[in-house]
């Protein structure tokens, strides 16, 4: 079932205009939680990585 954002109408899966309003409906995005996820993941990652090269390459003081 797929509501339309506009005016609240149900729908069966698979339609594409909503019956009422005449707006498109949206597509479903399956798998997108699962991407952002993997995405943040691999964010944390490479600001992990980053941080380590700068504990690494950045001078310290002699003082």
């Amino acid at each position: 079932m797929a509501n339309c954002l506009y005016c609240g109408e149900e729908h069966p899966a698979g339609t594409v205009a909503c019956r009422r309003c005449g707006m498109p409906l949206p597509v479903r995005a399956d798998g997108a939680a699962a991407r952002r996820q993997r995405r943040f993941l691999w964010f944390c990652i490479g600001l992990a990585l980053f941080c380590a090269a700068m504990i690494v390459w950045l001078p310290r003081s002699l003082s």
